[in-house]
């Protein structure tokens, strides 16, 4: 219960779950567990005529985890939300993945000091060493 008073990178605090929602109504849930709300009216709204629009995020918040299609949504480049009218998949596009940098799923290049197997690519006969 502490946490949710205290920790809001971790979930969406007391405060926030309630105004979101006295404010706001749901309209949809990604396939990541996020949650998504649109205000009841325009009275908060940035913009003339625009509703403001939310997400609790499930577990940490962090904005990569936000779908492409939630993304547009969310930034007013489309009216309905995908939870009514999903945007259409190419064959060739990959499912969307949080940006991993910082988190023991993170990928590092060869020869990264990070990576399991620090080697190297050989160089070029030419390279030497700098000796002080």
């Amino acid at each position: 219960m502490l946490d949710k008073i205290f920790l809001w990178w971790s979930g969406a605090t007391l405060g926030t779950l309630f105004t979101v929602g006295r404010r706001g109504r749901q309209v949809g849930t990604d396939e990541f567990g996020n949650r998504y709300f649109e205000d009841r009216t325009a009275s908060n709204a940035y913009d003339v005529g625009r509703k403001r629009r939310y997400v609790l995020y499930k577990g940490y918040a962090d904005a990569s985890k936000i779908p492409p299609d939630w993304h547009g949504w969310m930034h007013y480049l489309y009216d309905t939300p995908p939870s009514k009218e999903p945007l259409p998949r190419k064959a060739w596009e990959k499912p969307h993945l949080p940006n991993m940098s910082g988190t023991p799923l993170a990928q590092f290049p060869k020869g990264s000091m990070n990576n399991e197997t620090p080697e190297r690519q050989k160089s070029a006969g030419d390279y030497e060493a700098w000796k002080p």
